[in-house]
C-alpha cells in the first residue's frame, strides 16, 4: 500500500529532485499523442542546462529545439519558425537543474511503482501544467526512470509524451541542438 500523499511527497520530492540533478544528458525514443489521439514518434535528446531536441520521424516536417533560452518549433512544410522563452514552457522543469520542484509541483499519484507529479508555476498559471510520470527502477539515476509527461497548455490542449529506450549521461554533442532555418535566414542555427 502506498503512503499517504503528504508523507509520500516529503520523501519523493527529494528523490525526484536528485534524479533531475543527476541526469546531465538523456536520449530516448518518444511517442507523442495529441488530444485527438493522433500519434507521432521520434527521438528525444536532452542536455542540461536548457538543451532539448524532439526529432520527429522522417515523414514529419517538424523539429522542436530548446537552445537554453528559447523553445523553437520549426515547421519545414510551411517554412515557419515559432519561439517561446524556455522558462515559459512546462518543459523547463526537466531541463533546468536549478529549479526546486517542491515549490510548484504536487504529488498526484504514488502506487509504489509509478509516481506522477503535477507542476504549475504559481506565478504564471497561464503557462499550463505538466504531469510527469516516473517509475521506480534501481538501474536509473536516483532509482527513478522518467517514463514521460503530459502537458496541458493555457488553451486546454493536451499533449502526451511516452518515452522508451532511455539512456542517461552519455556524451551528447552541442551540434545536436542546431537546426536549419527554413526561411533561408543565416543558414544553420
Amino acid at each position: 500500500m502506498a503512503a499517504p500523499a503528504n508523507e509520500a511527497s516529503s520523501t519523493i520530492f527529494p528523490q525526484i529532485q536528485k534524479h533531475l540533478r543527476e541526469v546531465s544528458t538523456m536520449t530516448a525514443h518518444f511517442i507523442q499523442v495529441d488530444r485527438n489521439g493522433q500519434a507521432l514518434e521520434g527521438n528525444l535528446t536532452l542536455k542540461k542546462p536548457g538543451l532539448i531536441r524532439f526529432q520527429y520521424q522522417k515523414d514529419v516536417p517538424l523539429l522542436v529545439v530548446g537552445d537554453g533560452k528559447a523553445l523553437v518549433m520549426i515547421d519545414y512544410s510551411v517554412r515557419q519558425v515559432s519561439r517561446w522563452p524556455i522558462g515559459d514552457s512546462p518543459l523547463s522543469i526537466l531541463i533546468d537543474p536549478s529549479k526546486d520542484i517542491a515549490g510548484y509541483a504536487t504529488l498526484t499519484s504514488d502506487d509504489g511503482k509509478n509516481i506522477i507529479i503535477t507542476g504549475r508555476d504559481p506565478k504564471h498559471p497561464d503557462f499550463g501544467t505538466i504531469a510527469i510520470d516516473f517509475q521506480r527502477d534501481r538501474s536509473a539515476p536516483a532509482q527513478l526512470m522518467l517514463m514521460g509527461w503530459t502537458v496541458i497548455d493555457a488553451q486546454n490542449n493536451r499533449s502526451q509524451i511516452i518515452l522508451s529506450e532511455q539512456k542517461f549521461n552519455q556524451p551528447v554533442s552541442n551540434n545536436m541542438f542546431r537546426w536549419n532555418d527554413p526561411r533561408g535566414n543565416n543558414g544553420p542555427r
